[in-house]
C-alpha cells in the first residue's frame, strides 16, 4: 500500500505581498471603480476578519484572485455584453436555485 495521497492535493496561490495594493489601484482606475472599489473593499475586510479569527490566509487569497479574475475577464464580458447577443431564454439563477429545493 501507498502511502501517497490518492488525490493531487490543489496547490494554494499565493500572491506577492504588494498584490491587493495592486489590485486596488487597477480596480481605481477601472471605468467600474465606483461599484468595484468598495465591492472589493468589503469582500477585503470580511476575509482580512475571517483569516485574524482563524490564523488563515487563504480567504485573503481567495479575494485577490477572485477579484484579479473579473478584472481579466471584463474586457471579455463588455464585448459580450456590446454584441447584442439575445441571451432573453437565460434561466435566472435566484429561480434555479429555488428548483433545487
Amino acid at each position: 500500500m501507498s502511502a501517497q495521497p490518492d488525490h493531487t492535493p490543489r496547490t494554494s496561490y499565493a500572491p506577492a505581498p504588494g498584490a491587493p495594493a495592486d489590485l486596488l489601484a487597477q480596480l481605481r482606475a477601472d471605468a467600474r471603480a465606483g461599484q468595484w472599489v468598495p465591492a472589493f473593499e468589503r469582500d477585503w475586510a470580511a476575509a482580512l476578519e475571517v483569516s485574524r479569527r482563524t490564523f488563515s490566509l487563504a480567504g485573503l487569497y481567495e479575494v485577490v484572485q477572485d477579484w484579479q479574475g473579473r478584472l481579466a475577464h471584463a474586457p471579455a464580458v463588455d464585448a459580450f455584453a456590446a454584441s447584442g447577443y439575445d441571451d432573453s431564454d437565460a434561466i435566472d439563477m435566484a429561480e434555479l436555485r429555488g428548483r433545487r429545493r
